[in-house]
């Protein structure tokens, strides 16, 4: 059998939606070479660690998250620390709460956990529930499709952050509310995976290489399993990196309305709420949290970029685009001139 060398010259491009195949080490190749992605890592892995060894840091610096220290904030002025930038000292690294004197480091360690896992866990139920209907809707009949495809209509026009709110309110306050939150932003929040997920579904339904699948005579589920979920993983995973910082910032809203984490438990969302009357008197307690917060968000952002372009090279950087067009405009003056 001979092949003609025109036919093999030029690698035929991929179609539309379908998703380039690439392995876990080429992926992971192109992650590597992008060194605002590997930065990203490495932040988020220092917050992991520090969010995992919050109780060791604790026993490290020799305080607790609970602790109150009424001798180290000054009661003549409302409360405000003794000492420097918010009476940072070698028993207090990172100084101590106003009105409390409970111990600053310790309670934004602590508070990393509740922020991670709320994100993480309640991005897992998106995903699921997202994943799920939007297969579903792709793969049944018209009516099946109609009805889901409304029901995703109606969560993505939700006004989420409302209905979160109402559901946390009349849930018993003895209920965790970690857990509470992960179920209120995973049930309420999934109707853009499941958008996501369906038009990828449709689109790769028109590939030769899902048609021959059903040709064999493979069942729905068969199809689904072998041909399809492979294929959704790239496109999943990065809409899954783009809500992990969404959630972390809705965790946060929602513990500043009062209606997340109650206290004593740290959470970086309850420190801004009250913090928000001592930002002149004790600047370091709200931009503590505040940078905490914006650095977790900046560096899930910076790697679900990076994770999107690994997946499919094809993909141009979201945030490179503007020096990208620098660079096209650069060149095109020199080569007029």
């Amino acid at each position: 059998m001979t092949t003609d060398p025109l036919t093999t010259k030029e690698p035929k491009e991929p179609e539309a939606g379908a998703v380039p195949a690439s392995g876990a080490r080429q992926v992971l190749r192109r992650l590597a070479a992008r060194k605002s992605a590997l930065a990203a890592a490495a932040v988020l892995g220092l917050l992991v660690l520090l969010a995992v060894a919050a109780p060791l840091l604790a026993a490290l610096e020799g305080q607790d998250p609970n602790t109150y220290h009424d001798t180290l904030v000054d009661s003549a002025r409302g409360g405000v620390p003794y000492g420097d930038f918010g009476g940072i000292s070698a028993e207090h690294w990172l100084g101590v709460e106003p009105g409390t004197g409970r111990d600053l480091f310790v309670r934004l360690v602590y508070g990393a956990r509740v922020s991670l896992l709320v994100a993480l866990g309640a991005t897992l139920v998106q995903v699921l529930i997202g994943v799920g209907v939007g297969m579903a809707a792709a793969l049944g009949n018209r009516f099946v499709d109609s009805a889901l495809s409304h029901l995703t209509d109606v969560m993505v026009a939700m006004p989420m952050l409302v209905f979160a709110i109402a559901l946390m309110a009349v849930v018993p306050a003895d209920f965790p509310r970690p857990v509470l939150l992960v179920i209120a932003i995973g049930l309420l929040a999934w109707g853009g995976m499941a958008r996501l997920v369906r038009a990828q579904t449709l689109g790769l339904m028109k590939l030769d290489f899902v048609s021959a699948a059903r040709l064999t005579g493979g069942s729905t589920w068969r199809v689904a399993r072998r041909e399809l979920l492979p294929s959704l993983a790239a496109p999943v995973i990065t809409y899954a990196a783009v809500l992990l910082p969404t959630n972390i910032v809705l965790e946060a809203s929602m513990s500043f309305l009062g209606v997340g984490v109650k206290p004593p438990t740290p959470s970086w969302g309850h420190m801004l709420s009250s913090a928000t009357t001592w930002f002149r008197a004790d600047p370091m307690y709200v931009l503590l949290p505040a940078l905490m917060l914006f650095v977790t968000t900046l560096a899930f952002t910076v790697l679900g970029d990076g994770v999107r372009t690994a997946l499919d090279p094809r993909e141009a950087s979201r945030l490179r685009v503007g020096r990208n067009r620098r660079k096209a405009r650069t060149s095109g003056a020199g080569g007029v001139a």
